[in-house]
Formats: C-alpha cells, structure tokens, sequence
C-alpha cells in the first residue's frame, strides 16, 4: 500500500496556460482549450480536471497557475479554489517557471511537501486507475526521485514526447515504478514506429511529481539564475511586496520547458521514475483527437459540436464545430474538419490538423490579433 505519509503532503498543481493554437479557431487568447467543454461532458477541461484531482489531494491542496488574463474564467469555473492557492503569470514563461514557482511557493508555505503537476486541458478516462498511478508516483517521489506517468503508445504517434523504460526500481508502494533511460522529443513516423514495435516506450503526458525541494534543487543545477529568480519570487508571494517583486522578476526569467530543464538532465543522472498509466489519456492537441474521441475511432463517423449547431451530412466524415448557427452542409467529404466561429471559418482536414498552429503564426504576422 502506498505510504499515507506521503499522500498526506500531497498538492496538486495544474498548470493552466497556452492558448491551444492548434485548436484555433475555437480557442483563442481570450478563451484558451481548457475552458471549453470538448468532450460532451457538459463542463470545460479545467473543471474535468480540478474533478479528477480533489479525491487525491483535497481541494483545498489545489493550486492552480494561469495568466492574470484568465483569472475571472478560472474562479468562475472553479469555486472552491482557494484565493492563495491562485498564481497568476503575468505573460507565459513555459512549464518551468509554472511548475517551479508553484513548487517554490508551496516547499516555502509547507517544507517537505511532495507536488504534482497536472496540465488543465487533458482528457483522461477511467479515474481509479489515473488515482493509483498517481499515488504510486508519490512514494516514488517521497524516495528521492523525480516521476512522471507514461502512456502506453495506441499508436506511432509523431505529435508526443516518448520516454525510454529501464529497469524496475523495486519500491515500496510503487510496485510498478520503473527508471527512466531517456526523454526522447517528437520523433518522425519512422522512429515512432520502431518504438512502438520495441514496447519500452511510453507517451510522454508531462504529468510531473517530484518533492518540491528535489525539483527545485534539479532546476537550480540546470538553471541557477531561472531558479534563483523562482526563490526570490516564493520569498515575496504571500506578503505586500509581492506585486513589485512578480514585475521586476517575471519579465526576465528564462522561457524553457521542464521536460529540458529537468526531465532530460534528471534521467542522464538516472534519478528519473515512470509510473506507467494504464488509463486512457488524450491531450486532445488538435481537431483530429477531438473528432477521434467523439467517434470512438471510427473513421467514417461525423462529431458535430457546438450548441444548436446545424449541419446537414451525406457520406461525409470528421468532425464539424459550429458557434454560428449557420447551415453548413457536407456532401461527400471524408475526414473534413470545419471551426465555424462568428469572426473565422477554418476548413481542413484531420490529416493536417497539426499545420493549424502554422495558420495562428501566420495571422501573427500578418498583425490579424483581432482574430487570435
């Protein structure tokens, strides 16, 4: 059984940033993946998640990092959040300065807790199993190391990270903990494949837990100065200074991601855990995977979202998102992917729903942001 100890020092951290251009034009600046229902469930992915995560740690052991734009949105979707446990960035800065100040707050507030970090807009089904990878990963990190849950590959998947399984790590409470031989980036088809056919790889759903001062000792050994502005930022967060401190130190802290910060160093040292997930997961990255989990996989299904959307369909597959209202009729067309919105109209197809993001940087360019 997994040591209680350690589940008692527990606090989830959900990181609640990036617009999902890939998911444009449906999320925008202003309305980013994780405050949209994708799923049919009738609530957004945030609220999905804060649900899946309060049996584990409570509610009140939730924090939550977003953008000062996204404060409102957030509380409104997110009643029980507690007023200190809501950190605001004032611009984006990447996962490691989200992860690592939420850590640097909390090891501040609460020395020797264990943190995991959960990202807002990803599907996952089955809870029970999700909750007993989770609290596997937590005695792995209350040993010493730094954990993160991997997903068995349903495919060669070229849109996610993989990581290299290595031997088991025999502990106590985390029977199914295994050490970490690499952190491999996207690969090509090619390469995916051969993972896939090797069976010793799993997704990478940059779900991180790690006790705080562990994390924050890996990210100092990489980033000293990142990690010396995250301290001096902890030091000022629950007192007056805090609003002089966040502009001074914010603005100049490194953009990187955690999975270089820490994932890659941390597993070349042979410090890094994995807890396989045997749950489903999706990041729901693209209008692909969303039209794939309404469609159960069948490819010659039709997902139609929105409210009194109104879509006339013959012989036509893939997925249709109308906030319109307008009649959009589909003739014939297979695997086709239309975002109707008031101000934009995306048509695609789930072969490219990837080259989506290309269209946002496009529009940036082109100075388009009333559309961002």
């Amino acid at each position: 059984m997994p040591d209680s100890s350690a589940l008692d020092r527990f606090y989830s951290v959900i990181p609640a940033g990036g617009i999902g251009s890939r998911l444009w034009p449906l999320s925008r600046a202003d309305a980013p993946k994780f405050l949209h229902d994708l799923t049919g469930s009738g609530q957004t992915l945030l609220r999905d998640t804060w649900d899946r995560l309060a049996p584990l740690s409570g509610d009140q052991r939730i924090m939550v990092v977003t953008g000062r734009a996204h404060r409102a949105a957030v509380e409104a979707q997110l009643p029980e959040l507690a007023d200190p446990n809501v950190v605001l960035e004032s611009e984006p800065k990447e996962s490691t300065a989200a992860i690592g100040l939420a850590a640097a707050i909390l090891q501040k507030r609460e020395p020797g807790v264990i943190i995991g970090s959960f990202a807002a807009d990803h599907v996952i089904k089955s809870a029970p199993l999700f909750h007993q990878a989770v609290r596997e990963a937590v005695v792995a990190a209350d040993a010493g190391y730094i954990v993160t849950i991997g997903i068995q590959p349903a495919e060669p998947a070229i849109a996610f990270g993989y990581i290299k399984c290595s031997r088991p790590l025999q502990i106590d409470g985390a029977p199914n903990a295994l050490s970490v031989g690499s952190f491999v980036e996207k690969p090509n088809l090619a390469t995916a494949k051969r993972y896939l056919a090797n069976g010793h790889y799993l997704w990478n759903a940059g779900m991180f837990i790690a006790r705080a001062d562990r994390l924050l000792e890996e990210i100092a050994a990489s980033e000293p100065e990142l990690h010396a502005g995250l301290l001096e930022l902890a030091d000022a967060w629950d007192t007056p200074a805090r609003g002089a401190v966040v502009d001074q130190v914010w603005p100049r802290l490194k953009k990187i991601a955690i999975d270089y910060s820490v994932a890659e160093p941390v597993a070349a040292k042979g410090k890094l855990a994995v807890i396989p997930g045997q749950f489903d997961w999706d990041d729901v990255g693209d209008f692909a995977s969303i039209a794939k989990l309404h469609s159960g996989g069948r490819k010659r299904d039709l997902a139609i979202l929105g409210e009194g959307a109104r879509v006339l369909a013959d012989s036509s597959s893939g997925i249709v998102v109308s906030h319109t209202g307008r009649m959009i009729a589909l003739v014939g067309v297979q695997d086709i992917v239309v975002v109707d919105t008031p101000d934009a109209l995306l048509v695609t197809t789930s072969a490219n729903a990837q080259k989506v993001k290309s269209v946002v940087d496009a529009l940036k360019l082109s100075g388009s942001s009333d559309v961002l």
